[in-house]
């Protein structure tokens, strides 16, 4: 156990080129660790029930300090774990990490584990945004042809949701949180037997390296600890700034808010959703989005061929506006915007992972020039 220890964290040979942001794999793990630890311990305290969740949740405020700042940083490690997420996925297409199939498709597996986890968890409060969220999305099931009535039922325990499914929901949340950590260990060993890409697309990830202690450790230990200071500044000057109003309201489903939408990390798929007058269509869209972003190519362009650039910031660009649109109210203009703005990100996705491909020979790819 020593020895492999020592193998892929100690005597890890790693480029010598990886900046900060090849820190994000660390980050991600170390607060999903933070996440699991305070995760177990609000479970010892939680009660799945829907007349008692709320003011279960709530009272985590008033049992005691040491309560109090469990779930809170409970709270903000989700966002800080999305922001890091999204740091961690962009660096990846940019730097097309997706050639390395087995890496690639393990981490996408894992972002689309931690968004059903981090939705699970967010209808857990039973407050009325995260009840009426809850309907809404689940509401897209029903939808589906032939088997989508089946599928509902199954998820929701029931015709709509009840008490039933915060039970499923609670125990779901709580067994996929192992599941993920699983998956990551995974992750990482595709990872340490394919080596590293590097900025300076350097063939073989493991050319020109250092040992990963005392190199790496340092640098991700520096970045932890400065992503820990910011938290706890975060916790404790501010600590309701990612939680919605309607989160001090207990759920009814007798009165619908004004507004409904989920947590940042969701508003552009929300976006996509309802830009489409069919749930049947959102979907679609939304799936076929998800599509393009996953799959793989041999696309090895050098980053700094400037029509790459162009694409992959434009694409940016596209998801950070429609993230800005599901936050809106689903009217004229914003409707219309976003269904524009969700084909052509799908469009330039298409375009960023179909161009600049090189042909597999075996071998190390061809690297482009500047101007490429």
């Amino acid at each position: 156990m020593f020895s492999v220890f020592r193998n892929n964290v100690v005597d890890l040979p790693t480029n010598v080129s990886l900046s900060y942001f090849w820190c994000g794999g660390f980050m991600i793990s170390a607060f999903l660790f933070i996440q699991i630890v305070s995760g177990v311990i609000l479970s010892f305290l939680y009660v799945a029930d829907s007349c008692l969740s709320f003011g279960c949740v709530l009272g985590f405020t008033s049992e005691s300090l040491f309560v109090w700042f469990v779930r809170y940083f409970h709270v903000w490690g989700v966002t800080f774990i999305f922001v890091l997420l999204f740091f961690h996925m962009g660096r990846s297409l940019y730097y097309s990490s997706y050639s390395k199939l087995g890496v690639w498709n393990v981490g996408f597996i894992l972002y689309l584990l931690m968004m059903v986890e981090a939705f699970l968890g967010y209808i857990l409060p039973w407050h009325q945004m995260s009840y009426w969220a809850a309907t809404v999305l689940t509401s897209v099931l029903n939808s589906i042809p032939f088997f989508g009535g089946i599928l509902y039922k199954f998820v929701v325990g029931g015709f709509s949701v009840t008490n039933v499914t915060l039970v499923r929901v609670f125990s779901v949340h709580v067994c996929l949180a192992f599941v993920i950590l699983g998956f990551s260990v995974i992750h990482l060993f595709y990872l340490h037997k394919s080596g590293s890409n590097n900025p300076l697309f350097v063939p073989g990830g493991y050319s020109d390296v250092v040992l990963f202690h005392s190199f790496f450790t340092f640098k991700d230990g520096f970045l932890f600890l400065s992503l820990l200071f910011f938290g706890g500044v975060f916790l404790l000057v501010f600590p309701d700034f990612v939680l919605d109003v309607e989160s001090f309201s207990e759920a009814d489903p007798l009165v619908t808010p004004v507004s409904i939408k989920p947590e940042w990390y969701f508003l552009a798929f929300y976006a996509m959703l309802r830009s489409v007058e069919s749930n049947v269509g959102g979907l679609v869209l939304v799936l076929a989005f998800l599509f393009v972003l996953w799959l793989p190519t041999l696309n090895s362009s050098c980053s700094y061929s400037v029509g790459r650039q162009y694409v992959f910031w434009i694409s940016f660009s596209l998801f950070f506006l429609l993230s800005y649109l599901g936050s809106c109210h689903p009217e004229v203009p914003y409707v219309l915007i976003s269904k524009l703005c969700s084909g052509l990100i799908v469009f330039m996705l298409l375009l960023f992972k179909g161009l600049w491909v090189v042909p597999y020979s075996g071998g190390f790819p061809r690297f482009y020039s500047f101007g490429d």
